[in-house]
């Protein structure tokens, strides 16, 4: 089955839904073309298009929203040269207005903007009331941009306004060399009054090594050395990798198991010299610098994350180095505080000697500097022999209002509590009151046990 390109014309560009029937009939309408039995498409500037050009050519990408085949989206587009450069005419004026307008700004009288979005500085009595120092009406441009002028980072920049940066550090560097001259100056005059007999000639050679100093002050930062080029040769500035005077990396230790050395960093991880006197080493490997200086800060930033990670908090150093780094310093703050507080609760309860205040008696007695080693049991190891033994449990211990400890009390072979004579352990204190009840159960039973046996 042969179609015709009259009874079915469709788009190479086009990205709206095709049914699977719609589909069938293009791929059979493309097979026709390559073939040769349908003429190939048209496109708007009446030139054949190739049927063997890959689709992944030969269609246009969406967002130029394509309605007829062509290849211009394969073509160099001719930008506009004016849409690029234009810029807003910045700080133009319109008009000036001698009195208020209906319809203009409240604040300042320009009709080109309201009281909301109005830039001045609020007015006490605004210009719609006094009718004086009305604003002039800005200058309004409405101008689209293509796609490089908006991403044209130096669109309307003003290259003149450079020439006040190169002014301010042209003063700078004046003032500095102004400055170092007049200092050596001063020290020049200053020897010259010590050597008032030999001034004259003291004087001119020492504005000889004023100039000296000069031009070393100017080249300090410049090492002169000889660029070829593709002329020849020429004298260029340029600054040195490293002194040529030191001794490179991997020729402090020519040992093949000495520390390794990375060509292509120029790096030297360990020490290639562990033996040396510390004082006389000057290089010790480049891990010396991660744990010195902000490596080491840094290091303690990540491990401070890390850990409020794990303990739920939602930081992390990479996504969000702001917010690590400030949770950082607020806990480095509040170790510090609770540290202080601490410190205030010790000196509190235990004085502070470094202040001078009088230490009270109890303490001053109290305290030894013999060392005493004891045993889970409590017995002295070494130190002090003629100790006397404590017990290993707990001493001086009352419960339940008790004023004694068990075992205070003992009779009829049983132990009890003495402040209330009971036997019972464990039990409420019952004091004088139980000491009484107690005597006179005891002389009851006793009258009973003496009237029983007179019976009898």
């Amino acid at each position: 089955m042969v179609l015709s390109s009259k009874d079915f014309k469709m788009s190479t560009a086009s990205v709206a839904f095709k049914s699977r029937k719609d589909h069938k009939k293009q791929m059979e309408l493309e097979e026709a073309r390559k073939a040769g039995l349908e003429p190939a498409e048209v496109d708007e500037d009446g030139k054949e298009i190739n049927p063997h050009i890959p689709q992944y050519i030969s269609s246009a990408p969406w967002y130029l929203n394509a309605q007829s085949p062509s290849l211009n989206h394969q073509r160099k587009r001719k930008s506009d040269p004016n849409s690029t450069k234009t810029w807003y005419d910045r700080g133009a004026k319109t008009y000036q207005a001698d009195k208020y307008r209906k319809g203009a700004c409240e604040n300042c009288g320009a009709m080109t903007h309201t009281i909301k979005t109005c830039i001045e500085r609020p007015r006490t009595v605004g210009a719609k009331w006094t009718s004086k120092n009305i604003a002039p009406d800005e200058k309004i441009e409405a101008f689209e941009l293509d796609y490089d002028g908006k991403r044209d980072r130096w669109n309307g920049y003003d290259v003149s306004s450079y020439a006040n940066v190169v002014k301010r550090y042209e003063a700078r560097e004046e003032a500095r060399i102004k400055f170092l001259k007049d200092q050596q100056l001063m020290k020049l005059e200053k020897n010259n009054t010590e050597n008032v007999e030999d001034g004259v000639s003291d004087y001119e050679d020492d504005e000889d090594e004023l100039k000296v100093d000069e031009s070393k002050q100017m080249d300090f930062a410049k090492v002169e050395k000889r660029v070829p080029t593709m002329g020849g040769g020429c004298t260029g500035t340029v600054r040195n990798l490293r002194y040529r005077e030191d001794t490179p990396k991997y020729l402090l230790n020519l040992d093949v198991n000495s520390a390794h050395y990375d060509p292509k960093t120029r790096s030297m991880r360990e020490d290639p010299l562990p033996d040396m006197d510390p004082n006389e080493k000057f290089y010790a490997g480049d891990n010396q610098n991660r744990v010195s200086g902000q490596a080491l800060e840094f290091k303690q930033l990540n491990v401070h994350a890390w850990e409020a990670f794990e303990k739920g908090n939602d930081v992390h150093m990479q996504a969000g180095p702001s917010q690590a780094e400030m949770l950082f310093k607020n806990f480095k703050v509040n170790k510090e505080k609770l540290n202080m507080e601490l410190k205030e609760t010790i000196v509190e309860k235990y004085g502070n000697a470094a202040s001078g205040d009088v230490i009270s008696r109890e303490l001053l007695l109290g305290q030894s500097e013999r060392e005493v080693e004891y045993d889970r049991a409590g017995r002295i190891i070494k130190g002090q022999e003629m100790a006397i033994t404590k017990s290993k449990y707990e001493e001086d211990v009352y419960i339940n209002n008790h004023t004694t400890v068990w075992g205070s009390w003992w009779k009829d072979h049983k132990w009890g509590y003495k402040c209330c004579k009971q036997f019972v352990r464990n039990s409420y204190c019952t004091g004088a009151a139980g000491i009484q009840a107690a005597e006179a159960a005891s002389s009851d039973l006793m009258k009973a046990n003496i009237a029983r046996k007179e019976a009898k």
